[in-house]
């Protein structure tokens, strides 16, 4: 049975991969009304990503005897000034993402609940990858600029990355 305080805070993650699934969802379809194919299937590969994060809290919190409780979501941003801006949030987002996991896996050692330390460590290892995967964005970006073939061939490729290894681009 999972003590209330790590219940609640669990449910807190299962809003957060919620919500993430949501701003990705809303860059992909930015991304797609701005002629970026590529960029815009990587996003929607990668929102379904976050939902499945989110699902896998959720059953897990079911599965320990508590009670996972699916969350309102807040309405994302629904614009960018570019793409760089864009991959800049994603970043930026996916940063906020590992320190509310650590906070979490602090709570759990704080509780001495070592079931959903050990649970957690699944999100730990994704979390490396999510921050490594947008870094390389982010510096591929910088090293493109404002060049559009660059921007072009950019679009096109990352299509092809997989949003759960830390492929290159």
């Amino acid at each position: 049975m999972l003590k209330d305080k790590i219940q609640t805070a669990l449910n807190e993650q299962i809003k957060i991969e919620g919500e993430s699934s949501q701003i990705y969802l809303a860059m992909a379809s930015w991304a797609e009304t701005e002629g970026l194919g590529g960029t815009a299937q990587f996003l929607y590969k990668h929102s379904d990503e976050e939902r499945m994060h989110m699902l896998k809290l959720v059953q897990y919190v079911n599965e320990r005897g508590g009670k996972a409780i699916v969350p309102e979501f807040s309405q994302p941003d629904v614009g960018y000034k570019s793409l760089t801006n864009l991959f800049q949030t994603l970043l930026n987002h996916e940063i906020m993402v590992s320190e509310e996991i650590n906070n979490l896996v602090e709570i759990c050692l704080n509780e001495k609940d070592y079931t959903t330390h050990n649970f957690l460590q699944w999100y730990v290892a994704e979390q490396i990858e999510e921050e490594a995967l947008a870094r390389t964005i982010m510096d591929k970006l910088s090293m493109i600029g404002e060049d559009k073939g660059g921007l072009y061939l950019f679009d096109r490729d990352i299509e092809s990355i997989s949003v759960t290894t830390n492929s290159e681009v």
